[in-house]
């Protein structure tokens, strides 16, 4: 067992690093370049780069202690046939998904914008889950992947806090997984939603989770990085 303890809050956290993964969320040029789906919503996508650097400072150290990495991405199949109709009417963006924009068509899997930024690229055998809802759970393989690899921690970064992330770390507990939350690695376009987010998982002794930041994540895998 490589048992550390992780500066959180509401308390520290002590996990077995070989039964802890680094989930990244839905990291995509979609999100956080302009010309995505972000964008097309109006939102100010340069608000979530502010993760990016936290998290490949994590990434790297997480690579270096031998951690299950997995990477997410938003999307959907070409002929938008897991995309509920629901979805693609909501609001009033100037592109819905599934148009073409200056990325390819936006938030379908194998488009442009559907990729993960490079920044972030995964390495060869890292995990990458393409999920058609806000969930990692949703209609994918992400839980048996997890069971697979006798994993009971999640670290979770990503964007945006409140939508992906959030749901991700909601469907996690109610499976029994402990989640850790890095604030710094996680993002929002609405910085008072990233906030409020954070608040209710920490809330009520961690209702949700535990949220620290990457260098305290980092700090307690030192011993175990090369």
């Amino acid at each position: 067992m490589r048992v550390v303890t992780v500066t959180a809050e509401p308390q520290a956290l002590s996990v077995d690093l070989d039964r802890t993964a680094l989930v990244m969320i839905d990291m995509q040029r979609d999100f956080i370049e302009p010309g995505g789906f972000g964008a097309s919503l109006g939102n100010d996508v340069s608000l979530l780069r502010a993760a990016i650097d936290p998290c490949r400072q994590l990434l790297a150290a997480a690579r270096a202690a031998g951690l299950l990495v997995v990477h997410t991405r938003e999307g959907h199949r070409p002929d938008l046939s897991d995309a509920p109709r629901a979805k693609l009417e909501r609001g009033a963006p100037s592109l819905r998904i599934g148009d073409s924009g200056p990325m390819g068509r936006i938030l379908i899997r194998g488009e442009p914008g559907h990729d993960l930024i490079p920044e972030l690229r995964p390495r060869d055998g890292e995990p990458v889950v393409d999920k058609p809802g806000k969930g990692a759970f949703y209609a994918t393989d992400f839980g048996a992947l997890l069971s697979g690899r006798g994993i009971e921690n999640l670290i979770v970064c990503g964007v945006t806090t409140e939508v992906c992330v959030h749901t991700t770390v909601r469907e996690a507990n109610d499976r029994g997984y402990r989640c850790l939350v890095p604030a710094d690695c996680c993002a929002s376009y609405f910085p008072a939603f990233h906030h409020s987010a954070l608040a209710m998982i920490k809330a009520q002794g961690g209702i949700f989770g535990w949220v620290t930041d990457a260098a305290g994540v980092i700090n307690a895998m030192n011993p175990f990085t090369p």
